[in-house]
């Protein structure tokens, strides 16, 4: 099985960032994710893909924290859904679902960082694959990346609209 997803494995070939891939158990969650490569929570980005009015985004925040619907349309500036699975098929076909990398601009999707996840040094994130993950430094995502940070995530248990 492919480590990383074709156009992500691609892009950091030719951007030549120091990266390291970590292979896991197969998990489904990125909760799951963080537990099974002794990562902590905040650290895991987690990637939902979401369906505005007209276009795809994605809501990347650290595992520990769930996206709150009302912050995400307030910084999109249109309602949002989360997507389904035969959109994010069509979207990410080089991945599996639940696995997205949080590289939107690889895929024409305008990508969101959550303020929370902005703070850290380093993240690991999904590589395409339910069984590989890819560490690298947050500053390097972001140069790559060039997505809009924003607050729009809540730690979990709280009452709003929430998308796990």
């Amino acid at each position: 099985m492919q480590v990383l997803s074709n156009r992500l494995q691609h892009f950091l070939k030719l951007h030549q960032v120091p990266y390291s891939t970590i292979e896991h158990a197969q998990a489904f969650t990125s909760q799951e994710t963080a537990a099974t490569m002794h990562v902590p929570g905040k650290t895991m980005a987690k990637v939902v893909v979401l369906q505005g009015r007209s276009s795809p985004y994605l809501g990347v925040l650290s595992a520990s924290y769930q996206v709150d619907l009302d912050l995400f349309e307030k910084a999109v500036g249109e309602p949002v859904r989360l997507a389904t699975e035969d959109r994010i098929r069509e979207l990410f076909p080089d991945c599996e679902p639940g696995a997205v990398p949080p590289f939107g601009r690889l895929y024409d999707v305008q990508t969101y960082v959550d303020e929370a996840l902005a703070e850290e040094a380093e993240i690991v994130f999904p590589a395409g694959s339910h069984s590989n993950a890819v560490r690298m430094s947050y500053r390097d995502f972001q140069e790559l990346t060039m997505p809009e940070v924003r607050s729009f995530a809540a730690k979990r248990g709280s009452e709003r609209r929430r998308i796990h």
